[in-house]
């Protein structure tokens, strides 16, 4: 096993008396394609928000790489390697898609205000680079629509590559992914599990929220599933589609002695019990 990359622990967050996430703790190593699955108002997002600066966690940890970056603002944890997309696209509609996939490399970009200014050899240089690399990354993810047009024009699966594109032009440790197949047709659904599995060739890890469990169990090599803000498992998508707590969170038990087993391994995996209280 390659050595880990993100390491949570024990993270919480709470927004007026309603817990999100309930001391959630997992690992995510090198190259590793991980998905973090559970009912709707589980937690899920909470959580990639609490990992990305989003949200302030009220307990625990976050590290990167050793690092701690626990509350740490959205743009520090960026610059230190975490990238992410979002359930809902947020790219610049009147942008075009290079100026798109541009955007994301703004912090490594080698110029100053002057240079903008006054368009010296260094600025025309540092701009002919993130033009070629930006055009590189979207050789990368299959993005094959004029890159001169606007995003707006682009079908809603050129969109999402095009993000997916933005996020790997950070040249992050780790890519986070929130829902990348909504909205996708089943050939588009296909390309991003290609997609997933060679950004992880790149050594990138992956860690990806998904309610379509056919691609969640497809791509991942392991899968953390959270029901009210508590992780109730940890595995390999094998493991995970036999545990009676996770049939039970999604479907409810089909008899009795199904529904005793199913809060037993519950009750197990989170010692405190599972709160009554609306997740976010």
């Amino acid at each position: 096993m390659s050595k880990v990359l993100l390491d949570v622990q024990d993270v919480a967050v709470s927004f007026g008396g309603v817990r999100a996430v309930d001391g959630l703790s997992f690992a995510v190593h090198e190259g590793e394609v991980l998905s973090v699955i559970g009912p709707n108002g589980a937690g899920k997002t909470s959580a990639f928000n609490c990992i990305t600066g989003f949200y302030r966690p009220s307990a625990g940890s976050v590290k990167l790489a050793g690092t701690d970056i626990t509350g740490k603002r959205p743009a520090v944890v960026a610059a230190s390697g975490i990238a992410r997309t979002f359930q809902n696209l947020r790219l610049f509609g009147d942008l075009t898609v290079l100026d798109n996939v541009r955007a994301g490399m703004h912090v490594r970009i080698k110029q100053n205000f002057f240079d903008a200014m006054l368009h010296t050899p260094r600025y025309r240089r540092s701009e002919d680079a993130a033009t070629d690399e930006a055009n590189r990354w979207l050789d990368f993810v299959g993005m094959e629509y004029d890159r001169t047009a606007q995003i707006r024009n682009l079908p809603y699966g050129e969109q999402r590559r095009v993000e997916i594109a933005r996020a790997l032009a950070r040249e992050p440790k780790l890519l986070l992914l929130d829902e990348p197949a909504a909205g996708l047709n089943h050939g588009e659904k296909a390309q991003l599990l290609d997609l997933m599995r060679r950004i992880a060739g790149l050594g990138i890890a992956v860690v990806l929220i998904e309610h379509d469990m056919g691609l969640v169990m497809e791509v991942s090599e392991r899968i953390v599933v959270l029901s009210y803000g508590k992780e109730i498992a940890d595995g390999t998508p094998t493991e995970v589609r036999s545990n009676p707590a996770v049939i039970e969170a999604y479907l409810g038990a089909d008899d009795e002695e199904a529904h005793v087993e199913a809060e037993r391994i519950a009750a197990d995996a989170n010692p405190g019990g599972p709160t009554t209280e609306v997740q976010q």
